[in-house]
């Protein structure tokens, strides 16, 4: 048997292999689907359909593919974990870890951070709109009597789809990868099919048909890579999935199916295209002779829902994550899984997501008016990891500035060349997910912000721990029997749920613990180091929960490590306290009034601190009081 250096047994090269083929259904559904329209919208804004723009626009697919996905996400991002975790959070959470920063540095970094998961729930409004939707509109080509049906049938799927998600992915989650792995396989068959009989397409992997392009058309090649990017929108999520399958099971699937079939298919189109230049309404599904293009709808469906499907369970990860690094208020989780950790729903995302889903469709009606609104969040997101991976190597690896500019100084130049390229979308669509992104950076800042100038609030009328423990004689106040659980983000100070509780009750349980919940800048935080205690006397304990930010905090579950750290613990004798504040408007905010009424809007709209802390309704004691910030 095999091990890792920490002393874990390494997979089988079995695992290996199932993990392959669940990284198929999960990590590349997004991108599997961009032959449905990324090659089509390429060509329309190109220069024409002669064979040389063709070829260039070929090319531009080829070396986006190889560059950025390939070089990029494959073989460098898998390098930039957290501890194994990947995305935009992820990689903010280590590069704040940097010795070498500022606070200021730390600061900016943070806020680019933000923007880089405000822009992915963009993204993750774009994606399954414009993936269904392409879809189904295969049945245009079938005939034209199913024209009317299009906007109809794709609101059904994506409606379906999000009434789904309450009930998991566990009884369908086992078909993802087969059905995947099907849909690559056709791509690849289609493609083959179309190259044999024009060879002369492969020429496009020469890069100068791309510098020819550019020679050639100027302005209109550069606003060609706003539509050359929807060909690798999956990169994002292909590095906020490792943490899920590993590096290994992502290369393998990259390099042994998903990057061939991809580019065999883009090749197939643009040898279509070549030969037949109406299919430009549809190289895609012009492929298909007419018998196979009903069963090729269905499939193509079923593999726009799994891409959805992918990208709405990484948004559920992303509002947790986002809780937990104290970025939105605290939203209702709900495990839809016993055995999967990752399998969880956000009933607030959920019906969010439905919601402007929903709206895109009807407001755009087509995946080609869809397409100018698409890859604005995508390249932003990109170019945020890309700064961030060169702030972590300089300050975090240790890596000289040659080396920065060497290795990751290109990368950055594409991604602001496909930024700049997007950023011509605005005034045609490209405005929708840069309004979402901001609407979230808008409510994340104000989130953190406001919870600051709450807390200074409070510590200004707080009472320090060890002056309160000063003032307790044997006697007074009433100790009676059991043990409190006071949850505190400030252990040093006495909780205001405890103020109130011996005011009004004028009693103190035998046993006390000040109970802190912290979220470490690191995925997930090993049992053993889970609590940290400090006795401070007079039947006090001061009780530090450390979780990573991709786990879900289990309070009682911690708690009951203390019987086994030589702490007695009796959980059917603990009552847990919390307090919530009713806060009110000051005549003298903290926050622009703007911010305060939104964050006072937040506040009220969070969930019960209890059930985020997992603590059974039964147990929990909840005492408000009044705070104007």
């Amino acid at each position: 048997m095999t091990t890792t250096i920490d002393g874990a047994n390494a997979p089988s090269a079995k695992d290996v292999l199932k993990l392959t083929l669940a990284a198929v259904g999960v990590v590349y559904g997004d991108i599997g689907t961009s032959p449905l329209y990324a090659l089509r919208e390429s060509l329309n804004a190109g220069a024409g359909l002669g064979e040389a723009s063709v070829l260039g626009i070929l090319s531009l697919i080829f070396w986006a593919l190889v560059g950025v996905i390939t070089l990029k996400y494959v073989v460098l991002a898998m390098r930039w974990d957290n501890r194994g975790e990947g995305g935009v959070l992820a990689l903010m959470a280590l590069t704040l870890q940097g010795r070498t920063l500022d606070e200021g540095a730390k600061r900016a970094l943070f806020a680019l951070g933000v923007v880089g998961a405000a822009l992915f729930y963009g993204d993750c409004v774009l994606t399954p709109a414009i993936s269904v939707l392409s879809a189904v509109e295969g049945l245009k080509i079938a005939t034209d009597a199913f024209e009317p049906f299009v906007l109809p049938i794709s609101l059904g799927v994506l409606v379906v789809l999000f009434l789904a998600q309450r009930f998991g992915t566990k009884g369908v989650g086992s078909l993802f990868g087969p059905v995947t792995v099907v849909w690559f396989a056709t791509l690849l068959v289609l493609g083959l099919v179309h190259i044999a009989g024009n060879p002369g397409v492969l020429r496009a992997v020469d890069p100068r048909y791309a510098l020819a392009f550019f020679a050639d058309n100027g302005w209109i090649a550069f606003a060609t890579l706003g539509a050359v990017v929807l060909a690798i929108t999956g990169g994002e999520a292909l590095y906020a999935d490792m943490g899920h399958f590993g590096a290994r099971p992502i290369r393998w699937a990259w390099f042994g199916l998903v990057l061939p079939a991809l580019l065999v298919n883009y090749f197939g189109q643009g040898a279509l295209v070549l030969a037949d230049p109406a299919a430009i309404e549809n190289p895609f599904y012009r492929m298909a002779p007419a018998w196979a293009l009903l069963p090729l709808v269905a499939l193509a469906t079923a593999a726009t829902v799994i891409a959805s499907q992918a990208v709405i369970s990484g948004a559920f990860s992303m509002a947790q994550q986002a809780t937990l690094l104290g970025l939105s208020p605290r939203m209702r989780v709900r495990h839809t899984s016993q055995s999967e950790i990752g399998q969880i729903y956000v009933s607030a995302v959920n019906w969010a997501l439905l919601a402007g889903v929903a709206t895109l469709v009807v407001g755009f009606g087509s995946s080609e008016k869809l397409a100018s609104a698409y890859g604005i969040a995508v390249t932003g997101t990109m170019t945020v990891t890309t700064l961030l991976a060169m702030t972590a190597a300089r300050h975090l690896w240790g890596w000289s500035l040659a080396r920065v500019a060497l290795v990751l100084g290109g990368f950055l130049v594409v991604d602001l060349a496909f930024l700049s390229a997007n950023l011509l979308k605005i005034a045609s669509g490209g405005w929708i997910p840069v309004l979402i992104g901001a609407a979230v950076f808008a409510v994340m800042w104000t989130w953190r912000r406001g919870r600051a100038a709450l807390a200074e609030q409070e510590s200004a009328d707080s009472l320090p721990t060890a002056s309160f423990l000063a003032r307790i004689e044997p006697g007074k106040p009433h100790r009676v029997p059991g043990t409190a659980v006071f949850m505190t983000a400030r252990p040093a100070e006495i909780p205001r749920a405890m103020l109130h509780n011996l005011k009004h009750n004028q009693i103190l349980h035998e046993r006390v613990i000040l109970a802190t919940v912290e979220t470490l800048s690191v995925p997930r935080v090993p049992g053993a180091e889970r609590l940290s205690v400090e006795d401070l006397g007079k039947g006090f304990l001061a009780v530090r929960i450390r979780f990573g930010f991709m786990q879900a905090p289990d309070v009682p579950k911690a708690l009951a490590r203390l019987g086994r750290m030589g702490h007695a613990w009796d959980e059917m004798r603990v009552s847990y306290f919390i307090g919530r504040n009713a806060l009110a408007a000051s005549r003298n905010p903290c926050l622009p009034r703007w911010q305060e009424r939104l964050f006072i809007a937040l506040y009220r709209l969070g969930a019960n601190a209890g059930d985020f802390f997992r603590i059974q309704p039964g147990k929990v004691v909840e005492l408000g009081t009044r705070v104007e910030i």
